[in-house]
């Protein structure tokens, strides 16, 4: 007896995101071949960066990429443009988040707020049974709901970024290329001759492109010239404004972070904490104590099935506190009625605004920001 297709995917309509990137080109290519009715939409969220050698906008040049894929895969393209949403709720709070000393991750915010909720919104005005993204990382469909489960190229895993979506989002989601290691993706890019098999992945924030942060920040956020102390409060150097930097980051002149020759020694120095209202950095050699934590507090955590949340509200499980950073033992747990978790080991570099993401095996369990 032929088994039957539980998709019925020759009646099914997919509005795929379509960038550019080698990686949406290859899953549209994947869901045509799969029987799907493919609608590729490009999304316009950011045009006020430009490639410096054309001095042409860089969504200008992504379109113009996804013209051609569409053309060679024969589908239909149309332009989506969420810039107004874009720098309203992501941009905007980002720019709110660095003047108060907290390091946002616009990637997540911008997965959440703007590309998936938009663009499903979009594939109801034309009636799409799904949307499509070309990201990293896979959908499971359980008795108990939906998963969010890690890609199978570990190195190119995006299921941080995706670590708010719901099981709304994921209900109507699909992740082609999640099952796919990045060589494969660029070698059935090549085999179809798509011109994009050996483009460059996109780098920098979400939709703006490989720009400096702090160049970026400094259209908004002025220079504010500070000091720089060491963990006894001895000023031995300056900075260009608190505003720009993150815990752990590494201070350095090309950074705009200055240290007296007599201070340095030899040591390379990391931010272990900020003063927003004196506009100082306190700085320390690496491996001191100041940088490494082990209790983290969560302004609220979300969880990607509600089921998982456990009726004594404590969780063991391995968190991960940026994108590829490595999986840690973790406790989770409500104390004083909010969420924090333990670390086995204590972590460097914990930015507040940054989020945790806590993984149970390859599946998501659950995400929060760090405060």
């Amino acid at each position: 007896m032929k088994k039957k297709n539980k998709d019925n995917k020759k009646n099914k309509t997919v509005l795929l995101a379509l960038s550019g990137g080698v990686d949406s080109s290859v899953a549209a290519l994947i869901l045509k071949k799969q029987g799907y009715r493919v609608i590729a939409a490009f999304m316009k969220n950011f045009s006020d960066t430009k490639n410096k050698l054309t001095n042409e906008c860089n969504w200008v040049e992504e379109y113009k990429m996804a013209q051609k894929i569409a053309a060679i895969l024969e589908l239909p393209l149309i332009k989506l443009d969420f810039e107004h949403e874009y720098k309203t709720q992501v941009i905007n709070p980002m720019f709110q988040a660095y003047k108060r000393g907290i390091t946002p991750n616009p990637d997540v915010t911008c997965n959440t707020i703007i590309k998936f909720p938009l663009l499903w919104k979009h594939a109801l005005n034309i009636n799409a049974d799904y949307i499509a993204t070309g990201h990293y990382a896979r959908i499971k469909k359980t008795n108990q709901g939906y998963e969010l489960l890690q890609a199978r190229d570990k190195l190119k895993d995006q299921s941080y970024f995706l670590s708010e979506l719901s099981q709304k989002d994921l209900s109507h989601t699909l992740f082609p290329i999640g099952n796919l290691t990045k060589t494969q993706v660029r070698e059935i890019a090549k085999k179809h001759k798509l011109p994009n098999h050996n483009k460059s992945s996109t780098k920098g924030v979400c939709f703006i492109g490989n720009i400096p942060l702090k160049s970026f920040l400094a259209q908004r956020l002025k220079q504010k010239v500070g000091r720089v102390l060491n963990e006894k409060g001895i000023a031995i150097g300056t900075h260009k404004g608190a505003h720009y930097y993150t815990i752990g980051e590494r201070a350095r002149p090309t950074s705009g972070i200055e240290i007296q020759k007599q201070a340095l020694s030899q040591k390379r120095f990391y931010i272990a904490k900020k003063d927003m209202h004196a506009n100082t950095l306190i700085v320390v050699p690496e491996n001191h104590p100041l940088l490494n934590q082990s209790i983290f507090h969560i302004k609220s955590l979300h969880w990607i099935n509600p089921k998982d949340k456990p009726l004594k509200n404590r969780l063991k499980a391995h968190v991960r506190i940026r994108h590829l950073g490595q999986l840690i033992p973790a406790e989770l747990k409500i104390e004083n009625s909010k969420w924090q978790f333990i670390t086995s080991k204590g972590l460097e570099g914990v930015a507040p605004g940054q989020y945790a993401v806590f993984y149970g095996k390859d599946r998501v369990i659950c995400s929060g920001e760090i405060v």
